[in-house]
């Protein structure tokens, strides 16, 4: 095969992913060089078309980091304006019945001093920030292969532009770019695609659990401004939840806009499960539809999001680099809130990485940050919270969620033990013929709504002519093994109607619709034959949210 030829350029610092982990290491250099006036060099590099369009979260956000990071966020105008101005918690006992929890019930849940905003817009708000400190940002360009010397990384290679599905040079063909770095920091979000291969090459997760993850929706809806208070904050735990402990937010923000999401646990058991329409469903409970009837859905999403605690957090350095945020599991489950935490791991990345760089250590070591990590308030935070998942995956929805009650409400996470979670979410579902099928009722259109038409408002795009970025190790596994066993599952929890099972000419067939992936990657950690090998595609390709 003929050898690329590519462009090269070096920096100090290599980054990978401009979400908050990300960009707050970036800024956090920048403003440890100012002090000691030195000059590093640093580059971002984002796979979604602009800064943003790949960001979705609930967001509540507690302002902990970024006060941290730029104390006067508020003067340079920060786009966080709906404070938190009540918490409310229910259990749903049925679509008609809903039960008030206390407060005193639920410390996890406590948002006073926090703001409900979108993500997505502090990300780019961060990243103007940033370029305004010379930082170089690059979004539309994946990280797509990392760069190795001997066992050390030296960088990433970005994704190439313009092969079509075989991988054949198309006309306007364009080579990814090498940037080659001192460090390499990986921020690249939940089940990253490098991520994962360093995890793997260096064994970081010796010794851990695996990780645990669950599938998260979200739509954001404009309602009737006779419905709307500003700073509301709703959280929901019950119906219509079939043997998980799933939950759901609703939180009223500004413009008399609503964010409204659903999280299923990935540790499920029923094949005949889809976390979409458990989604759509929850809709319809009555204390949430009164507030939709005469509203608008403008926008929906999905991702998957980490939820193992530190049982799972893999060893965060390797030779050349670092791993960071939601790639090493850094977010709160009980809380629900993990951009914070995020962005602290980034700015002590930074800040390890600093000191290596300006004392010229010849060894470019970076085992400095996990003594940094488990001294800082992430580690003590991740600590308390260390035990909600193990009791919930080890218990189930009913006394697992008791448990993790008592754990958090009475000894404050404070246990003298600490649970391990030690089965994978893959490896958790039983055979379809064992299992109760699930009917879900038709989507009205008003409240709830088919897969195709959500992501028809995800504005996804990818080029239908480029290669598939959702690798089948073995092409006969779908249809051989997991359709007679679990009557192939990816029907259901892919979010986005990715992949089906059709016939033709007599024969099932295994369909992949990869266009319209929204990069949730489910199918990479729920698939029970682990067949499912999610890559980056081309740049620019995805979801394209406005305002998640």
């Amino acid at each position: 095969m003929e050898e690329t030829q590519r462009e090269s350029m070096e920096y100090d610092v290599v980054i990978v992913g401009a979400g908050p982990s990300g960009l707050s290491t970036a800024i956090r250099l920048k403003q440890l060089a100012s002090e000691q006036q030195s000059n590093i060099s640093i580059c971002v590099v984002e796979k979604g078309s602009e800064i943003g369009a790949h960001i979705l979260s609930g967001n509540v956000l507690d302002p902990k980091a970024l006060n941290e990071l730029i104390p006067d966020w508020e003067e340079k105008g920060a786009p966080l304006k709906a404070q938190v101005s009540k918490d409310s918690v229910r259990y749903l006992l049925t679509e008609s019945i809903t039960i008030p929890v206390p407060l005193l019930l639920t410390p996890s849940f406590k948002n006073h001093g926090n703001y409900i905003i979108s993500l997505a817009n502090l990300c780019r708000w961060l990243a103007e920030y940033a370029e305004s400190l010379e930082i170089d940002i690059f979004p539309g360009f994946p990280a797509s292969k990392l760069i190795f010397d001997d066992d050390k990384v030296i960088g990433i290679i970005t994704g190439d532009m313009g092969r079509d599905s075989k991988g054949e040079k198309k006309p306007g063909y364009e080579p990814g770019i090498e940037l080659k770095a001192k460090f390499t920091v990986l921020a690249e979000g939940c089940r990253g695609h490098l991520g994962k291969q360093i995890i793997h090459k260096y064994k970081l997760d010796q010794g851990k659990d695996p990780q645990h993850y669950g599938i998260g929706f979200k739509e954001v809806w404009d309602l009737d401004p006779e419905l709307h208070e500003e700073g509301l904050v709703i959280h929901t735990l019950g119906w219509p939840a079939k043997g998980t402990v799933s939950g759901s937010y609703f939180y009223h923000g500004e413009n008399n806009q609503a964010f409204i999401g659903y999280v299923v646990p990935l540790d499920y058991k029923n094949p005949h499960l889809d976390p979409y329409e458990e989604f759509q469903q929850w809709k319809h409970q009555s204390s949430i539809s009164k507030y939709l009837q005469e509203g608008k859905r403008v926008a929906y999403g999905a991702r998957a999001l980490i939820k193992g605690g530190i049982q799972s957090r893999p060893k965060m350095d390797f030779p050349g680099g670092l791993l960071i945020g939601d790639n090493a599991g850094t977010l709160n489950f009980p809380r629900i809130k993990g951009t914070h935490t995020a962005m602290k791991s980034g700015m002590i990345a930074a800040e390890t990485i600093f000191e290596v760089l300006v004392n010229n250590e010849s060894k470019l070591n970076l085992e400095a940050y996990e003594k940094k990590f488990t001294s800082s308030w992430i580690h003590k935070e991740l600590h308390k919270a260390r035990n909600w998942n193990p009791f919930l995956h080890k218990f189930g929805p009913y006394l697992g969620v008791l448990l993790a009650g008592i754990d958090q409400f009475l000894f404050r996470g404070k246990l003298p033990f600490t649970l391990r979670a030690a089965n994978p979410d893959y490896a958790c579902l039983k055979e379809a013929n064992k299992m109760p099928k699930l009917p879900y009722p038709k989507p009205d259109g008003k409240i709830s709504f088919d897969k195709l038409s959500s992501v028809f408002l995800s504005n996804t795009n990818h080029s239908e002519d480029q290669p598939c970025h959702l690798i089948l190790e073995n092409e006969s596994t779908p249809i051989e093994k997991n359709l007679p066993l679990y009557d192939e599952p990816a029907q259901r929890y892919c979010p986005a109607g990715v992949y089906e099972v059709i016939e033709k000419n007599g024969e099932k067939k295994f369909q992949i619709n990869a266009q319209n992936c929204v990069h949730c990657k489910t199918c990479d950690i729920k698939d029970p034959a682990q067949n499912i090998n999610w890559i980056t595609p081309e740049g620019t390709g995805g979801p394209n949210y406005p305002n998640m």
